[in-house]
């Protein structure tokens, strides 16, 4: 199956250039940090609900691809062990971590520029692609004929077939916060879930507060890196 393939049709202009668009975030030459300057496309502008979408002022969950995504739950993991230790990071008075964004080790789980492999042989980037499509899903918003519009996109992209039927199943897959959560193998891939996971969300209605509250249970994580998580989530959007 074709990753990257995948990652344009869901990220749109996030999805391609991973490498580059992780360095011209970190050059400090995007405007708005990590998430400015990177257009959606692809299927998020349709997973989102149009409320959502003129929120996120179109940048919905492109936010310099996969890439970044994996250096942001790096440093709220990192942070979180950090205070485990009794050395806690550096913040500012409104609580919010002050410190530089930390890159994501190569190779490590978290390293989503490249591919990284669960113990039972799945794609990380894969998984997450689930989680994100499942956490959109959690209000409601996609009816019969939003499904039918969003399928319609899907054939129309220029993937393989292995690739579409992929999509399609995330799509028509039930939105289920312990599915989902079973996927995780670690708490640092329950770190990269919830933060995906939270990106798609806009907590503004009680089935995506209870979606949320259950995934983060069911990931069994720590009070002290969801609050983490939760930061660098604010900070991005």
């Amino acid at each position: 199956m074709d990753v990257n393939a995948i990652l344009n049709s869901v990220l749109g202009n996030a999805g391609a250039g991973i490498d580059k668009a992780v360095d011209t975030a970190r050059s400090g030459n995007m405007p708005g940090g990590v998430l400015g300057g990177v257009a959606a496309g692809g299927l998020t502008a349709l997973l989102l609900s149009n409320k959502k979408a003129r929120k996120m002022g179109g940048k919905a969950l492109a936010y310099g691809g996969m890439a970044a995504i994996g250096g942001m739950a790096y440093k709220a993991w990192r942070d979180h062990q950090e205070n485990q230790q009794g050395s806690p990071a550096v913040t500012s008075g409104s609580g919010s971590v002050t410190a530089p964004a930390l890159e994501a080790p190569k190779g490590s789980i978290f390293d989503l520029a490249n591919a990284q492999q669960t113990k039972l042989g799945e794609d990380m980037r894969l998984v997450l692609i689930r989680a994100m499509i499942s956490a959109a899903k959690a209000d409601g918003h996609i009816d019969a004929v939003e499904q039918a519009r969003i399928e319609q996109q899907i054939a129309d992209q220029a993937i393989g077939d292995e690739e579409k039927q992929f999509l399609v199943e995330q799509l028509n897959a039930a939105s289920d916060p312990i599915a989902i959560a079973r996927l995780s193998e670690g708490e640092e891939q329950a770190a990269e879930i919830y933060l995906v996971s939270l990106m798609a969300l806009d907590l503004d209605t009680p089935e995506e507060r209870r979606y949320l509250d259950r995934l983060a249970d069911a990931l069994l994580l720590p009070e002290d890196l969801k609050q983490h998580l939760e930061q660098q989530a604010h900070a991005a959007i």
